[in-house]
């Protein structure tokens, strides 16, 4: 049977990866309305769903060798993610004119961080 463990681990994955994919869109949004909401609800929750990766990430999973595999990718592309949103918050703070250039670096670190998809 498959690890239902598994799971926590690829919804978190995915929830940080829908906020900073989220970041990223409304970064650049241009259209004279504002952002759908459920963009602006993905971004709002970034900091939430950072922390919840950072924690899983932090553990120590136990299961069989198959599932820590997986979980071990998962909790890689986590700490990925985390440490490209921080670089781009750092750059946001280095150059805050340069919003959008900001923005496409993170958008090529989650592409990175992500491909190929090292999770189950």
């Amino acid at each position: 049977m498959k690890d239902q463990r598994l799971k926590v681990f690829r919804a978190a994955l995915d929830a940080l990866i829908e906020s900073l994919d989220a970041l990223v869109r409304v970064t650049r949004w241009v259209d004279p309305e504002a952002p759908p909401e459920p963009l602006r609800t993905a971004v709002a929750k970034l900091h939430e769903r950072l922390g919840s990766a950072g924690r899983l990430a932090s553990g120590t999973f136990v299961g069989s060798p198959a599932d820590t595999s997986k979980v071990n990718a998962m909790c890689a592309s986590m700490k990925r993610l985390d440490a490209a949103y921080v670089a781009y918050r750092k750059r946001l703070e280095l150059k805050p004119d340069q919003v959008v250039e900001a923005a496409a670096a993170l958008e090529t670190d989650i592409a990175d961080a992500t491909s190929p998809a090292p999770h189950g």
